[in-house]
């Protein structure tokens, strides 16, 4: 089991693209910014994606113009097709591209018009043009622990995209409870089987607490040897495309829960609590992560 993981920060991203009410460049960015004060080194900071279709991230390069400059950190666009791959490389201030393939058909076609073998070929395609560009490539499978449309997802299905995707050498490849059905029995077994067969690239996970599982589930992926978590600030979070998706596992919630485990994330739990606040009077309601609703304990981390 890994002692200490990569935090990955996708509140600017994954926790606000499914809210209604439009968040302004200007509080995105202070999002960002108080990220990476809380010790964030990795940020999904928004979505190269038709604004047609994802309105919350219509300001994607206004997004991209305004980063902060900050050794150590590294920004992240996520991309769905040569074209957003373009535009996030045009912005000249990301370091790292995210695709994204999925493990069904109907879902793949759902999220980004393709099949799920299409969408692998698609991944790897921007990958390469990451590392063309001077960029990083990574990659996540969404729907590898069950499928909106489709129900229940073959792990095998899972580890050979995981070992096509390898071919390309993004710097890990991720999987995703986009709908938040997976069980800890289940995360076991199948971050062991990813881990095992595309080792060394490192193995990310990223849960939505849709059922009430994702901290367990975050759990067990690290004791199976993920190294790399997502999550998003207050618990926010959905997916346009995902039918019943709901919020991600908070990320307050998961560095407290590593934290006590002995497990370290790098992350300042006090000034992520902090931020919640911050964010819940933002969003105009509290937020579901559970740590920032809870007494300080012990007190000293978060005072």
């Amino acid at each position: 089991m890994n002692r200490a993981i990569t935090f990955l920060e996708v509140g600017p991203r994954d926790g606000l693209q499914n809210e209604k009410a439009l968040v302004s460049t200007a509080d995105k960015l202070e999002l960002i910014r108080r990220s990476i004060d809380a010790g964030a080194s990795r940020i999904e900071v928004t979505s190269f994606v038709n604004p047609k279709r994802v309105p919350q991230m219509a300001d994607a390069e206004d997004v991209c113009a305004g980063l902060p400059k900050v050794d150590g950190v590294s920004y992240i666009g996520l991309v769905l097709n040569a074209k957003g791959a373009e535009r996030a490389i045009a912005t000249g201030t990301l370091h790292e591209l995210g695709a994204v393939c999925v493990a069904t058909d109907s879902f793949a076609i759902a999220n980004q018009g393709q099949t799920s073998d299409e969408s692998v070929d698609a991944a790897k395609a921007i990958i390469a043009m990451a590392q063309a560009a001077g960029l990083k490539g990574q990659v996540t499978i969404g729907a590898s622990f069950g499928c909106p449309f489709e129900g229940e997802v073959s792990e095998d299905r899972v580890v050979a995209m995981a070992v096509a995707l390898a071919q390309a050498n993004p710097i890990e490849v991720g999987l995703a409870d986009t709908i938040g059905v997976a069980d800890p029995a289940h995360v076991s077994r199948l971050v062991r089987r990813v881990v095992e067969a595309i080792a060394p690239i490192p193995v990310r996970v990223h849960f939505h607490n849709t059922r009430g599982t994702g901290i367990a589930n975050v759990w067990a992926a690290v004791e199976a040897g993920a190294s790399v978590v997502d999550a998003a600030l207050g618990g926010l979070g959905g997916c346009p495309f995902a039918p019943g998706a709901a919020g991600n596992v908070s990320s307050e919630d998961v560095v407290y829960m590593l934290g006590r485990a002995g497990v370290a994330t790098g992350m300042d739990l006090g000034k992520m609590i902090e931020t919640n606040r911050w964010l819940a009077d933002v969003m105009g309601r509290k937020l579901p992560g559970m740590v920032a609703q809870a007494p300080a304990f012990p007190k000293s981390v978060q005072e």
